[in-house]
């Protein structure tokens, strides 16, 4: 979203991702490492702005809400109005850009991303919120069910811009999963839920289990990715004028969470089980590196980060990737960060 205030996929994908670098400096070594540390469970080798207030074919890049590794292992980076872009893996240039729509030819909110195995492309928008599934050139095959508690209101329950913000394929490609970005009216401000469906004959999804994820006060989930174990690594941030973002990223357990789909109001009411959480590192923690901010931060190397992907995975390790949506701001910036996590 556009923030004002306060793996069948996946085991492809990552199986040809796991070499990727990018350009910058060379990959960390076990003392570097050590040196750019956010915490013990996480480091960041490097950061790229060479996006940053650049064009492609007449069109801006900029504005990334998610990030998904394809099939050849480039980068697909989803804009959230309506551009689709392949990146260079390693140099992050623009190869292609293609444009969504929704049935009517209008532009989208798009915020989530998966490119599932059979290279078609499952994108959110939070308009409705809505998920379909698109050709590679932007055609509409498909059309998910969304219950009609998850709905803007007056049709649901959700606010405007605080719906479906992130978007995954869990271990195995049979399960897909959105998240919510803020809570829906009549549930607790700091729990957010986690809708999931099941693939079906024709590469169709049916609605599936509901989970609730609990918030760190004032802040929201901008991005979800299934790690191959079946857990989760979710951001949540927020941002509050004249001091800039809060970014933290969790490692998230949903396999004993309690359904939550025919609960009405979640109000962290005794017997239901929340998805249980463990904070990775806050980003103002890790190392600037160098960056420079052109807004007021608590680190400059902190921007509005709101896309993300899982490029690389070994030994309990993984190599995650961020992108900061800029809104196409001049005191912003397109950012993107190179992670290692230990899960």
């Amino acid at each position: 979203m556009r923030l004002r205030t306060v793996i069948a996929t996946a085991t492809a994908a990552l199986a040809a991702a796991t070499g990727l670098t990018a350009a910058g400096p060379a990959a960390a070594t076990p003392d570097s490492a050590a040196a750019n540390a956010c915490s013990p469970s996480v480091s960041i080798d490097r950061f790229s702005d060479a996006l940053d207030k650049t064009t492609y074919e007449g069109t801006f890049v900029g504005n990334f809400s998610a990030l998904a590794v394809d099939r050849d292992g480039s980068i697909a980076a989803l804009e959230d109005r309506s551009s689709l872009f392949d990146l260079d893996a390693r140099s992050l240039q623009p190869k292609r850009v293609v444009q969504l729509a929704d049935e009517k030819g209008a532009a989208l909110d798009s915020e989530g991303l998966v490119i599932d195995r059979d290279g078609t492309r499952l994108i959110t928008s939070e308009t409705e919120p809505s998920i379909r599934r698109y050709s590679t050139d932007g055609k509409i095959l498909d059309r998910l069910p969304v219950p009609s508690s998850l709905l803007v209101a007056p049709a649901g329950r959700a606010t405007s811009n605080q719906t479906f913000e992130g978007l995954t394929l869990l271990p195995g490609g049979h399960t897909l999963l959105a998240s919510m970005e803020n809570a829906i009216s009549g549930d607790s401000t700091t729990i957010v839920r986690f809708q999931t469906w099941t693939r079906t004959k024709g590469n169709h999804f049916r609605l599936a289990a509901q989970y609730a994820y609990p918030l760190d006060s004032g802040l929201g989930v901008p991005e979800v990715q299934a790690t191959p174990d079946g857990r989760l690594l979710v951001l949540e941030r927020g941002f509050t004028s004249g001091v800039g973002n809060t970014v933290r990223l969790y490692l998230a357990d949903p396999r004993h969470a309690t359904d939550t789909s025919g609960i009405e109001n979640l109000t962290g009411q005794d017997g239901v089980r929340l998805i249980r959480k463990t904070l990775l590192t806050d980003i103002v923690t890790c190392p600037s590196l160098g960056a420079i901010a052109k807004q007021p931060q608590p680190n400059p190397l902190l921007d509005n980060i709101e896309g993300m992907a899982i490029t690389g995975y070994s030994k309990g390790r993984l190599k995650v990737l961020l992108v900061s949506d800029d809104n196409q701001n001049a005191a912003q910036t397109t950012r993107f960060y190179y992670l290692r996590v230990r899960v």
